[in-house]
């Protein structure tokens, strides 16, 4: 088994007829899903999404994969495949296809529905788009494209099998096996085992639920809890959950049906992305169940259902404004019935935490994953992984989307089915892995980081933003103004001290005032004047000064006035 942080370099030339797999994103966390796959000078990426940010990015709207190792030459990718309509793994589609619009964008008919917002969005037009079936197979360059249905927490989802000449290699995305899935779609065992007897020389297995005993529960146990939830809430319910997550959004349409309440969608991306699915036929809606969120005072709180995003805690998300009476149509008001109907994001939890007690403090009943069965994962448990290399008996494997400890759960699970322990690669992303001669190794790295959007911007704000930005909100910030003699170095004015978020009365400087009189003034008879280092001088002596009277950290800005 491969060790997940080896010393490496770049990689060396691949090989004539050889694969070579560069993870750009998912290895290691739960989102931003890219990986590249080389073969005779030509590359195909599949998936493209997005990682939400944490509290740990402030001012982050979305974080995606680091385009640079492939940026010049993007004039080589052959195509975009996408596994399925998830942002993980196409919300970063259209900040790709910026750089070069014409890589044709390739997957089901619903991916391809929800990634055409995001296009228009973006003003990307004439952007070649091949929509793929189940059982359909496609040829881009060097790269022989067979496409599996699996069953996964959103519709129209696809692994992909990619052959070359260097050998097969099988995609699951993400999958599960529910034998009774909502939409009757199955995952395909029968074309995992048709390609497995073909022989897999690499597998690329959905990590996420790799911890998780046995096999992932059913999408149909949760109907009989919604049911219950339905029939004892006395006032509007309120249920949030994922914008893509169709099979939910039926349940709830279902329930609100048999209970006789009308459905209104709250947030831009679930009447988007609902619209979307409704016209494609994925979303069953009866006539006369769904209204306008402007409507809603036209009907009593017990007659109706509102879905909405924000089931992650997210700032500017419609259950965050409702929690924090910012909405301009919806009020918490006691006895409503708020159902979170999603599972945490690692990282997210204290967002969605204080959500849940902004919901409760005005009054409304929350339920969550931790209460009742409200959500089940869209991933394959160990039970189903098992299954799944027993029939798949891949010669070399590659666990991906997950944390690491997922990726070594994965890859245990692949060691125990008989699968060569110098077979299981546990990588990272931009560690570099070449099929050759049918054995998959590690052979290098590419340097590949985060890429903040903020806004506007793209890839402007850094680690070191990032990190002044966390010192302004945590520690708060000092501004220290004096004015020096440019002939004799004395202090003529100041030290003139200002602070935000650190102490309300400026007098708490007081103390400090004399200690940078006195260092510019020692500076000055050593014959230092150069403005740069007073000012390094000033941050030292303000940054002891405050470590030891008040054991903080702040942000402190210099300024040297010559005159």
């Amino acid at each position: 088994m491969s060790h997940p942080h080896p010393e490496l370099g770049p990689p060396p030339a691949l090989p004539p007829g050889a694969l070579r797999v560069i993870p750009l994103g998912g290895l290691g966390e739960i989102g931003r899903n890219m990986t590249v796959f080389e073969h005779e000078g030509r590359l195909l990426i599949v998936d493209c999404g997005v990682l939400f940010p944490e509290d740990r990015h402030p001012g982050v709207d979305l974080i995606l994969p680091d385009f640079e190792p492939i940026r010049d030459r993007l004039d080589e990718v052959e195509a975009i495949v996408l596994t399925h309509g998830h942002e993980d793994h196409i919300g970063a589609v259209p900040y790709l296809l910026r750089e070069r619009p014409d890589i044709p964008v390739v997957g089901s008919q619903l991916t391809l529905a929800l990634v055409e917002s995001k296009l228009r969005e973006h003003r990307l037009k004439d952007v070649p788009r091949h929509v793929v079936r189940e059982r359909q197979r496609v040829q881009f360059g060097p790269f022989d494209l067979e496409f599996v249905a699996v069953n996964h927490s959103i519709p129209d989802a696809l692994a992909v099998a990619i052959r070359t000449a260097a050998g097969l290699v099988l995609h699951t995305g993400d999958f599960k096996m529910d034998q009774l899935p909502l939409d009757r779609r199955l995952t395909d065992l029968r074309a995992f085992s048709r390609l497995g007897e073909e022989g897999v020389d690499l597998f690329l297995v959905d990590s996420t639920n790799a911890e998780m005993p046995g096999f992932t529960i059913s999408e149909r146990d949760i109907t009989p809890v919604l049911d219950r939830i339905f029939a004892s809430a006395e006032r509007r319910i309120i249920v949030a959950c994922f914008a893509s997550h169709i099979h939910r959004v039926q349940q709830v349409m279902d329930a609100a049906v048999d209970h006789g309440r009308k459905v209104a969608y709250v947030g831009r991306s679930m009447v988007r992305n609902m619209g979307v699915a409704g016209e494609l036929g994925f979303l069953r809606v009866p006539p006369n169940t769904l209204v306008d969120v402007r409507e809603l005072d036209n009907y009593a709180p017990h007659e109706v259902v509102l879905i909405s995003t924000g089931s992650q805690g997210e700032p500017l998300s419609a259950l965050s404004r409702i929690a924090g009476r910012d909405h301009p149509q919806i009020r918490i008001e006691t006895g409503d019935t708020v159902v979170l109907a999603s599972s945490l994001i690692p990282g997210n939890e204290n967002a969605v935490f204080r959500v849940m007690n902004g919901l409760s403090r005005w009054g409304a009943d929350v339920i969550h994953k931790g209460n009742a069965l409200v959500h089940v994962s869209g991933h394959a448990s160990a039970g189903e992984l098992l299954y799944a290399y027993n029939i798949v008996k891949p010669r070399n494997v590659l666990p991906v989307h997950g944390e690491i400890r997922h990726m070594r759960a994965n890859a245990d699970l692949a060691v125990a089915t008989g699968v060569r322990r110098d077979r299981v690669v546990v990588a990272e992303d931009g560690v570099v892995v070449d099929l050759v001669d049918g054995v998959a190794r590690i052979t290098g790295k590419v340097e590949c980081g985060y890429v903040y959007v903020d806004g506007s911007t793209v890839g402007d704000i850094t680690e070191v933003s990032l990190k002044d930005r966390r010192i302004l909100g945590e520690e708060g910030f000092i501004s220290v103004i004096v004015v020096v003699d440019s002939v004799t170095g004395k202090v003529t004015g100041g030290p003139e001290i200002k602070a935000r978020g650190f102490a309300e009365d400026d007098s708490v400087f007081d103390p400090v005032r004399p200690l940078i009189e006195e260092a510019l003034t020692r500076a000055g008879r050593e014959g230092v004047d150069d403005i740069y280092q007073l000012q390094q001088l000033i941050r030292r002596t303000v940054g002891r000064w405050v470590s030891d009277s008040h054991r903080r950290r702040p942000m402190i800005i210099p300024v040297v006035v010559e005159i």
